[in-house]
């Protein structure tokens, strides 16, 4: 331990921690803009700066080392000044129509800007005008960009794709792909970490919210929304409530009051999920491959599959995601039960990720219809912080609401389905029913303790009669490619692998409400375990609406129509296959 004295005040604290780690324990608030807790800190805003006695220039809290002995003040004059010129030279290259900003409340600059009460005393420079809103799930406003770096680093050391980096000099720096490329034409996964770390609205997830609201406004179609697992763990956040908080009930209720005429469980199809994949690792087990097999519910996992490992497509599951298999449900058999035409209906899914944006969009994901017509299943995709962002606009006192259930016949769920909001929820949902379907006896445990945990890679091997079954799971893309490359090496070898894009899988999807909590990735998986542990039915074969759902309609697992809704194809997308078609 060490002794420190901070504003006049004698602490003891941990050796080797940051000045910035020391007063956030101690619970004194330092300011902050190019600092995040996933990332590894760098001092390039100088906002985070502190008086440290014996030091000629004031210092970044965040890369400084506590000493033991040291004094430091971080809230003297000197540094309050220091703060606000630091503030203003951003302003002066920063545009001031704050009416028009994606970022709207959780601008983290504008917080600051009315915390220190700064106003401009600098000429505003020349704007970057670089506006790119070439993909579907992310777009990009470069004059809004403050240099903190953060989609850069989050994209290199997160993700481990690096479409980012900081080009040109000075004031004009900005963070540019490669040959100043659209993003949507670059190996950009669409992932959208970038814009869940960006602190102001420079990148942002295309606002499809705003299409919504019209939608609803209108009230012209039947609006069907859908709510993936992991948006209930993570909505209450943006209300104020305590990270960890399962508010089923209330966003179902807000759902129903901004206007849709149903509201359904992705939950639902995650059990559907699994009993076509299920039935697909089944099948392979019995007829010998191709192994190893590959989870297909991550639509960033996809799109890297596509574009850097296509040699990996034949041992991806065939099934659709979540999303895309209910909204395929809710155009056939429920606008069948119901008596109206598909196009009809507007099928709105509340996601975790911005790369769902991009997935609806693929021609792979259409369906056919008895009378020949192509349609698209799901119509619009907002994410978390698009939800809260329709709840504020038409003021409705969310956590003041009553709880609501889910609409039937689509509602009903297992803990096996909710827990696919978090890294090796679909493996342990996947083995819970592959086990028993094989052995036809129930397991001794249903909590698969080895593929739980927020470790970028996790091992472990399954006993199931006999066949030792070896698994992995990887979550994070940096993972995901160290994973794989080792697999391409012959350096690893697995039976069954579930992928997730992003850190922590859904929890941490780039469409989630904003944090800089070090431990939320931890209190979302926690609130996603205690859905399962108080869910009545915890397997997805005992879901008694799935099972009615084959006797109506799809008649058994991996059926003819069940391939034909639930199951899609992968293109190769890689430069190597352009290069070749060229």
């Amino acid at each position: 331990m060490a002794k420190i004295f901070l504003n006049g005040k004698e602490f003891e604290v941990p050796d080797g921690i940051t000045v910035l780690e020391a007063a956030e324990k101690l619970g004194i608030q330092i300011p902050t803009l190019c600092h995040h807790p996933e990332l590894e800190p760098i001092g390039a805003c100088r906002i985070c700066i502190v008086e440290i006695e014996g030091a000629r220039t004031l210092q970044p809290a965040c890369t400084t080392k506590i000493a033991d002995g040291m004094k430091i003040r971080t809230n003297s004059d000197r540094v309050e000044n220091a703060i606000k010129f630091n503030l203003s030279l951003i302003m002066a290259n920063h545009p001031n129509d704050c009416m028009y900003c994606e970022a709207d409340q959780r601008c983290e600059l504008k917080k600051l800007v009315h915390k220190y009460d700064v106003r401009p005393i600098f000429n505003p420079t020349d704007l970057s005008e670089v506006f790119d809103n070439s993909s579907p799930s992310i777009q990009r406003d470069l004059s809004r960009c403050i240099k903190c770096q953060r989609c850069v680093r989050v994209c290199s050391e997160i993700q481990g794709m690096n479409i980012y980096s900081m080009v040109e000099r000075g004031y004009k720096t900005i963070p540019q792909t490669a040959f100043d490329k659209p993003v949507y034409e670059t190996n950009c996964i669409s992932c959208g970490q970038c814009a869940y770390l960006c602190p102001v609205g420079a990148i942002y997830e295309t606002p499809d919210w705003k299409k919504v609201l019209k939608l609803i406004e209108r009230k012209e179609k039947i609006l069907v929304a859908q709510t993936a697992p992991s948006v209930r763990v993570a909505i209450g956040e943006e209300f104020g409530m305590e990270p960890g908080s399962v508010s089923t009930g209330k966003m179902v209720a807000s759902l129903k009051k901004l206007g849709f005429d149903y509201v359904f469980d992705t939950n639902f199809a995650a059990d559907l999920t699994i009993m076509e994949e299920g039935t697909e690792l089944i099948g392979r087990l019995k007829e010998g491959g191709p192994f190893p097999m590959f989870t297909s519910c991550c639509p960033g996992w996809i799109n890297l599959l596509e574009k850097e490992y296509p040699e990996f497509i034949p041992n991806v599951s065939s099934a659709k995601s979540p999303q895309q298999m209910m909204s395929s449900v809710v155009k056939t058999y429920f606008a069948k039960k119901i008596g109206v035409d598909p196009e009809d209906i507007v099928m709105v899914s509340v996601m975790p990720c911005t790369a769902k944006k991009d997935e609806i969009k693929r021609p792979q994901q259409k369906i056919k219809l008895e009378d020949g017509r192509e349609i698209q299943p799901t119509d619009y995709v907002i994410t978390t912080r698009e939800l809260a962002k329709l709840i504020k606009i038409k003021e409705i006192n969310f956590a003041g609401l009553k709880d609501e259930e889910f609409d039937n016949p689509l509602g009903t769920s297992t803990g096996a389905g909710a827990i696919f909001g978090v890294t090796g929820g679909v493996m342990e949902a996947a083995l819970r029913t592959a086990y028993e379907i094989i052995t036809n006896k129930q397991l001794p445990k249903l909590e698969f303790d080895n593929v739980r945990g927020l470790n970028g890679i996790k091992e472990a091997e399954v006993d199931i009669e006999g066949k030792k079954l070896k698994i992995a799971i990887a979550h994070g893309t940096a993972n995901v490619k160290k994973l794989l490359d080792d697999m391409r090496d012959g350096r690893r070898y697995y039976d069954f692998i579930e992928i997730m894009a992003c850190p922590g899988g859904c929890i941490g999807g780039g469409g989630q409400p904003k944090s800089l909590d070090p431990e939320i990735l931890k209190k979302r998986a926690m609130a996603i375990y205690s859905i399962d542990e108080l869910s009545t039915l915890r397997r997805s074969h005992e879901n008694p609406d799935v099972q009615k759902l084959y006797e109506e309609f799809l008649e058994k697992p991996y059926s003819h129509i069940a391939h034909e809704l639930l199951h899609t194809h992968y293109t190769d997308r890689s430069v190597k296959n352009k290069v070749a078609a060229e």
